[in-house]
C-alpha cells in the first residue's frame, strides 16, 4: 500500500561528498616529528625562529605553528602507512554512541569511519588538509574530487567495544578518475568483517563541471598508490560492478507500494550491501523525495515470511533487494539512484 511521506530537508551541502584522498609525503618523518614533540612541549622549534629572523612576521610563525600542531593528532591516532607507504591502516574502538538497539555498529558508523581513514590517509601523506584532499596543482586550477560511485558490504557489524582495523589505498581508474578502497577487520581476529569501494572524478569548484584527470595531477598522487591493481571486490562476478537500472517511470515505485523502507524490514533485518551512484549535487535546504522499491519478489510475502520467522517458524527467504531513487522535489532531477540487500537478524 501507498505511503506518502512529506518531503525531506537536504541536511549536506552537496549530495556528491569530497573525497578524503592523498596527495604528497610531508610530515612523519622522524625529523617532523621531534620537531613537534619540542613545539608540543612549549619549546619553539627552530624553523619558528628562522621564519622571524626572515622577516617572516607573526603571521608566517603561527601557521608553522599549526603545522606542527597538527602532527600531535597524527602521533595520538591509532594508525599509519603501511612500510611501503602505499596503504594506509587504522584501528577504531566502536563507542557506545555508534551503536543501535542491537549493541552492535550502525551502518552510519561503518561510512564514517571510512571517512576518518580515508582523511587520516591523506594527511599523513601530506595532502591538503582543508576536506578536499587536494594536489597542488588541484588547489591551482580550482579543482577537488567528488564521489561518483560507492558499495560497502558488511559481513558482520562489530559490537560496542570492539576493536576494527581498517586499511585503505587509491588507485587510478582510467582517465577520468580515481579509486579508494577499503578492507575493515575484526582487530582481536584478523576476520574480513566488511569491504568497501569507491570512484572519485574531478570537478571544478567554480563552474560545478567535472574535469578530465590531467597528467600533472595523476602524476601528483599515483606516487602513493600501489603498483599494480589491488582491489578490495577482486571477485569478477562482485556486486560492486552490477548496474543499478535507471529509474524510466517514477510511478513503478508507487506501484511496488514502497515510498520508503518498509518498518518490518528495518525491524527484523540488517543492511549488508549498500550500491549509491551519484548524479548530481542537492544543496542545504533544498526538499528531496525518498523512493523505495522491492527490486524483485513481492512485498507482501516477504513481510508475511518475517512475520512467520518471528514466531519462530523457518522458512528459505535469508533476505531482500530493495532500489532506491533520490530526487529533487521542485523539478523531480534525480540526485542519487541506490541498491540495498537486507539480510535477516540472527537471534
Amino acid at each position: 500500500m501507498l505511503r506518502p511521506v512529506a518531503p525531506m530537508r537536504a541536511c549536506a551541502a552537496g549530495a556528491l561528498p569530497h573525497c578524503q584522498f592523498p596527495a604528497a609525503r610531508a610530515m612523519g618523518t622522524p625529523l617532523g616529528r621531534a620537531a613537534a614533540a619540542r613545539f608540543t612541549r612549549g619549546i619553539r622549534p627552530p624553523q619558528a625562529h628562522a621564519l622571524e629572523l626572515q622577516g617572516g612576521g607573526g603571521t608566517a610563525v603561527a601557521e608553522a605553528a599549526r603545522d606542527l600542531a597538527g602532527t600531535l593528532a597524527q602521533r595520538l591516532r591509532l594508525g599509519k602507512l603501511e612500510p611501503d607507504g602505499l596503504s594506509y591502516k587504522e584501528s577504531f574502538v566502536v563507542r557506545c554512541y555508534e551503536v543501535g538497539v542491537n549493541k552492535t555498529a550502525t551502518v552510519e558508523t561503518i561510512a564514517n569511519l571510512l571517512q576518518e581513514v580515508g582523511c587520516n590517509h591523506a594527511q599523513s601523506v601530506g595532502f591538503s588538509t582543508d576536506g578536499f584532499a587536494t594536489t597542488p596543482t588541484m588547489r591551482k586550477l580550482r579543482l577537488i574530487w567528488v564521489t561518483s560511485r560507492m558499495h560497502i558490504e558488511i559481513y558482520k557489524y562489530p559490537a560496542w567495544g570492539d576493536v576494527v582495523e581498517i586499511e585503505t589505498w587509491c588507485q587510478g581508474e582510467g582517465k577520468i578518475g580515481t579509486r579508494r578502497d577499503w578492507i575493515i577487520k575484526d582487530y582481536a581476529t584478523g576476520d574480513v568483517i566488511g569491504r568497501a569501494t569507491s570512484n572519485w572524478v574531478m570537478m571544478n569548484q567554480d563552474t560545478r563541471r567535472l574535469q578530465r584527470v590531467s597528467d600533472e595531477v595523476r602524476e601528483e598522487y599515483l606516487v602513493f598508490c600501489p603498483r599494480t591493481l589491488r582491489k578490495a571486490f577482486p571477485e569478477e562476478d562482485s556486486g560492486c560492478l552490477k548496474k543499478i537500472p535507471k529509474l524510466e517511470d517514477p510511478a513503478q515505485y508507487a506501484r511496488s507500494g514502497l515510498v520508503s523502507m518498509p518498518q518490518e524490514i528495518i525491524d527484523t533485518h540488517e543492511l549488508q550491501t549498500i550500491t549509491l551512484d551519484y548524479k548530481r549535487e542537492c544543496q542545504h535546504d533544498d526538499a528531496v523525495d525518498s523512493l523505495t522499491s522491492l527490486e524483485s519478489g513481492d512485498i507482501d510475502k516477504i513481510i508475511e515470511l518475517t512475520s512467520a520467522s518471528t514466531n519462530g517458524k523457518p522458512h528459505d527467504e535469508d533476505g531482500c533487494q530493495f532500489l532506491h531513487f533520490l530526487r529533487l522535489s521542485s523539478n523531480g532531477l534525480e540526485i542519487n539512484r541506490g541498491r540495498t540487500q537486507w539480510r535477516r537478524l540472527q537471534k
